[in-house]
């Protein structure tokens, strides 16, 4: 069964101030949006690489408090930066705060500036996605162990691209994957994550929601991504401003498909 059209912004914590940042969810929560995320990262990707920034988990609690309707999470939280129970004590912990709306994004971790300046050990792509492999059965070993138990079966997105491994360990774990690149990349590796659930006997085409970022009007993009297997489209904001013109657009696009 098809997943239906969602529509996420990624309000990426950097160059604001957190009153900003508070705002940017109400007015993303209003303008009708399905899913608020974040990124898990100690600096900027973007701009000033010393500006303002805030952390993923610490915010997340606090939007599960301030919203009411979309779903949140971190797009994505890197799996390094915590012990995997940590993690998913974490998680189940903004789950219920939220009342069953988190969605708990997660990747192999790639930035190198937040492992160095952290005093994480930053190790090969190799290491860091076998890490991940490891880390999520352990993460829902924890939640079924945990009192109380999560309020529903927290969906687990992966990002990430490595056709051999990490999407290997979509097939093998993931609700959603989170896809880069545009929509020829997409439909390709998509195949290819079929291809890995035949192999660890998961039904990958109907159970995986296939996720991507945009940063393109719909009228340029949406059909092709469409064909290729998305279905939840997010439109990354930076601060200080989180201007949602383009968001607008993909929300009004959504809603006339409707």
């Amino acid at each position: 069964m098809t997943p239906p059209v969602r529509i996420g912004v990624q309000l990426q914590p950097q160059h604001a101030d957190y009153a900003q940042i508070r705002d940017a969810v109400r007015r993303a929560e209003d303008l009708g949006v399905d899913v608020v995320f974040n990124w898990d990262h100690f600096f900027p990707l973007s701009g000033d690489p010393d500006g303002k920034h805030f952390e993923c988990w610490t915010m997340l609690g606090a939007w599960a408090e301030q919203t009411s309707r979309v779903e949140i999470g971190a797009l994505v939280t890197c799996n390094s930066y915590r012990n995997p129970e940590l993690l998913a004590d974490m998680a189940r912990t903004v789950d219920h705060i939220s009342g069953g709306r988190l969605i708990l994004g997660i990747g192999a971790g790639w930035f190198e500036k937040d492992y160095d300046q952290f005093g994480y050990e930053f190790g090969t792509p190799g290491t860091r996605i076998a890490d991940l492999a490891a880390a999520l059965p352990r993460i829902k070993a924890r939640w079924a162990a945990s009192n109380p138990v999560p309020t529903r079966d927290i969906p687990v997105l992966v990002g990430g691209g490595g056709e051999r491994k990490t999407l290997r360990v979509v097939a093998e774990h993931a609700d959603a994957w989170h896809a880069f690149g545009d929509a020829e990349t997409v439909r390709r590796k998509s195949a290819i994550l079929d291809e890995h659930g035949v192999a660890v006997g998961r039904d990958t085409a109907s159970l995986v929601e296939r996720s991507t970022a945009v940063q393109a009007p719909p009228e340029a993009v949406a059909d092709d991504l469409l064909d290729a297997g998305v279905t939840l489209f997010t439109v990354g904001l930076s601060g200080p401003d989180y201007d949602m013109s383009l968001l607008r657009r993909w929300v009004d696009w959504r809603d006339a498909r409707a």
